[in-house]
C-alpha cells in the first residue's frame, strides 16, 4: 500500500467516524423521540417511510449532482442538508407538530442522505483505484465497518444516557454539531481523485444518461439485477427491525422511560458491527464465493427475527440482537465488494445509488405495514412478519449465486 492510498483511507475513515457519531447520537432513541412527539407506531414508521421515500425520489437527481459537480460537492451538500433537517426535527418535537410536517421534514432528511449514498463509496473506490490500490476492496470496507461500529457504540450509548439525564431533544443538538464539524473536515480533506466531473453536460441529458447506465449496468447486468431485487426485502425489514427494537426492549424491560436501555441496544448492534468487520477476512477463508455468504447470512437473519417474535423475553431479544447485528455487519462489505467488482468505474456512483433506491423502496412499502401491525397486534407479531418478508430475498440471492461470475469468487 503506497502513501497516497493510505491518505485516501485515512480521509474515508475520519469522515466516516464523525458522520457515524452524528447519526448514532439518535439511533438508540429516534423511535422514542417520534412517539414522545405525539405520534403512534403507524405514524412513527410512516414518517420513517417518508424518509426512505426521500431516497426513492432523490437518488437519481442527487446522482446527477455527483456526476456534474463531483462526489465531494455531493457529500458536502448532504452534510449541510442533514444538519438543517436535524434542527427542523428538533423544532417539530418541541412544538408537537402534526404528522404532515413530519412527513415533509423526513423527505428532506432523506434528501440529505441521498447526497451521501453512492457518492462517498464511489469517491473511495475511484481514489483508491487511481492511486494504484491492489488489495481487496472489502478490506477497506471492513475497516469502515469497524470504525462505524466503534463510533456507533460510543454515540448510541451517549445518546441514550444524555437523553435520560436531560431530555430526548439534546442528542439532536449534539448530532447537528457533529454534522457541522464533519462538513468542515470534508472541506479540508476530501477532493475528487480519479474522477472528472461532467460539468459541461445538462442536467436533463445527464438524468437520461444515468437512467440508461442504471438499466444497462444495473438491471441489465444479471448478477447485479438479482442482488438489487433482493434489496427491498432485506433493506425495508432491517430499518424497521432496528428502530422498533427501541420501544420493544423498553416494553420487555418494563420501563418506558429507561432511554439508556434503548441506547444500550444500539450499542449492542455497534459491538456486533465491530466484530462483523473483524470477521470478514476469516469468512473469506471459510467460503469461496460471496453469494454463498449472502445466502447463509440471510437464512440466519430470518431465523433470528422469527425467534425474536416468538420468544418475547428481554434477554433473549438482546442476545439475538447481537447475532442479527453480527450477520448484517459481516455481510455488508462482502455485498458491496461484489457489486463494485461488477460495475464499471464511471457508472459506479450511479448504479450504487440505484441499488440504494431499491432498498429504500422496501422501506417505503414495509415500514407503515409493520408499524400498523405493531399497533394492532404488538411488536412480537411485527417481528414474525419481518421474518416472513425477508425470506423473499433468498431466492433472488440464489439466482445471483447461479450466475457464477468471476466477481463472486473470493480470492
Amino acid at each position: 500500500m503506497n502513501q497516497a492510498t493510505r491518505k485516501v483511507q485515512r480521509t474515508y475513515l475520519t469522515l466516516l467516524l464523525f458522520n457515524t457519531l452524528a447519526a448514532s447520537m439518535i439511533w438508540g432513541i429516534n423511535t422514542l423521540f417520534l412517539l414522545d412527539a405525539g405520534l403512534n407506531n403507524l405514524e412513527a414508521f410512516a414518517a420513517n417511510a417518508f424518509f426512505t421515500a426521500g431516497f426513492v425520489l432523490f437518488e437519481i437527481p442527487t446522482g446527477v449532482v455527483a456526476d456534474l459537480q463531483g462526489r465531494r460537492t455531493s457529500y458536502l451538500l448532504g452534510l449541510l442538508t442533514l444538519a438543517i433537517s436535524t434542527l427542523l426535527y428538533l423544532f417539530m418535537w418541541y412544538v408537537h407538530a402534526p404528522f404532515w410536517a413530519w412527513a415533509i421534514s423526513s423527505l428532506f432528511l432523506g434528501l440529505g442522505f441521498t447526497f451521501l449514498s453512492g457518492a462517498f463509496e464511489a469517491w473511495l473506490a475511484d481514489a483508491l483505484e487511481h492511486n494504484g490500490y491492489k488489495e481487496k476492496f472489502e478490506s477497506v470496507l471492513a475497516k469502515g465497518e469497524i470504525v462505524e461500529g466503534s463510533a456507533m457504540l460510543v454515540g448510541s450509548v451517549a445518546g441514550g444516557v444524555i437523553a435520560q439525564a436531560t431530555n430526548l431533544g439534546v442528542p439532536y443538538v449534539i448530532r447537528a454539531v457533529f454534522l457541522v464539524l464533519n462538513l468542515i473536515l470534508a472541506l479540508m480533506l476530501m477532493y475528487d481523485v480519479g474522477f472528472t466531473p461532467a460539468k459541461g453536460k445538462r442536467a436533463t441529458e445527464e438524468i437520461r444518461s444515468i437512467l440508461r447506465a442504471s438499466i444497462k449496468h444495473g438491471l441489465g447486468n444479471r448478477p447485479v439485477r438479482w442482488i438489487m431485487f433482493a434489496a427491498p426485502f432485506t433493506g425495508g425489514v432491517s430499518i424497521y427491525a432496528f428502530y422498533a427494537m427501541q420501544p420493544y426492549l423498553l416494553e420487555l424491560y418494563g420501563n418506558s422511560t429507561a432511554y439508556g436501555i434503548a441506547g444500550l441496544a444500539a450499542a449492542i448492534v455497534a459491538g456486533a458491527q465491530i466484530a462483523g468487520g473483524l470477521l470478514v477476512p476469516y469468512i473469506a477463508r471459510v467460503f469461496s464465493r460471496r453469494t454463498t455468504v449472502l445466502i447463509v447470512c440471510e437464512v440466519i437473519s430470518v431465523a433470528v427475527l422469527a425467534v425474536i417474535g416468538f420468544v418475547p423475553n428481554f434477554w433473549v431479544a438482546v442476545s439475538l440482537l447481537v447475532l442479527w447485528g453480527l450477520m448484517f455487519s459481516a455481510v455488508s462489505p462482502i455485498r458491496q465488494g461484489y457489486l463494485n467488482a461488477l460495475i464499471p468505474s464511471q457508472q459506479r456512483a450511479t448504479v450504487l445509488s440505484f441499488d440504494s433506491l431499491f432498498g429504500s423502496t422496501g422501506g417505503v412499502v414495509f415500514q407503515p405495514v409493520l408499524g400498523k401491525t405493531a399497533d394492532v397486534w404488538g411488536y412480537p407479531v411485527s417481528y414474525r412478519l419481518c421474518a416472513a418478508i425477508q425470506i423473499l430475498a433468498i431466492p433472488f440471492t440464489w439466482l445471483a449465486w447461479r450466475e457464477r461470475t468471476r466477481a463472486d469468487v473470493i480470492e
